[in-house]
């Protein structure tokens, strides 16, 4: 009588490799997190306690120990660039995300005012920001990268659609920005940039819109 022929048993799901994985992935989201909170809570204690604010005070609003905070940035100055790199992502990555909701002169508008935010926390910061900025090469040259083209993918569909002037330089445009919310040392500066703000976009809208 013939042997049954053995049925091969079923390939063990690869549950273990797939544990690794994952546990492999918790540090490094855990370490991206905890930047993200020293950076927010940096940008907070800049704001409300001033640029000599500790870092462990920072530490402390994060919710981390110091010795994560020092991981991450080694001096103050590491702290101020890190705040200002993600001031300057924000600004930038808020240009596509506004147009995908609001008519592009809106979006533009409001983009504006979301430089004088930026600005807030640049004139903030200034001080150790000049010592970041010398010691990176690529800081500066990147920032202005980023919002030239931030304000300039803007300008072009906000004029393309005929919703403002086509004639703007967007380059134009900039320095007339920071020209009304950085050169202000008067200490109501930012209402009075939001106001300039309002009445260049009215400039910039074409005639009988």
């Amino acid at each position: 009588m013939a042997k049954p022929t053995p049925v091969a048993a079923p390939l063990p799901v690869a549950t273990h490799d797939a544990a690794q994985l994952s546990e492999a992935r918790k540090p490094r989201a855990d370490c991206a997190r905890n930047r993200q909170l020293l950076i927010d809570a940096a940008k907070a204690g800049f704001s409300q306690a001033g640029l000599n604010v500790s870092l462990e005070e920072i530490a402390r609003r994060a919710g981390v120990g110091i010795g994560t905070l020092y991981r991450h940035f080694p001096s103050r100055e590491d702290v101020v660039e890190a705040v200002y790199r993600r001031e300057v992502e924000q600004l930038a990555e808020a240009a596509p995300q506004l147009l995908e909701t609001l008519p592009a002169d809106e979006a533009l508008h409001q983009w504006m005012h979301l430089f004088v935010n930026y600005i807030a926390t640049k004139r903030l910061i200034a001080p150790s920001l000049a010592a970041a900025t010398a010691r990176s090469s690529t800081l500066h040259a990147t920032s202005v990268e980023l919002i030239t083209n931030a304000i300039s993918m803007l300008v072009k569909r906000a004029g393309a659609g005929g919703e403002v002037r086509q004639d703007i330089d967007p380059a134009d445009l900039l320095r007339a920005m920071v020209g009304v919310s950085y050169g202000n040392p008067d200490a109501g500066w930012e209402a009075s940039a939001r106001r300039l703000i309002d009445l260049l976009m009215d400039g910039l809208r074409r005639k009988g819109r």
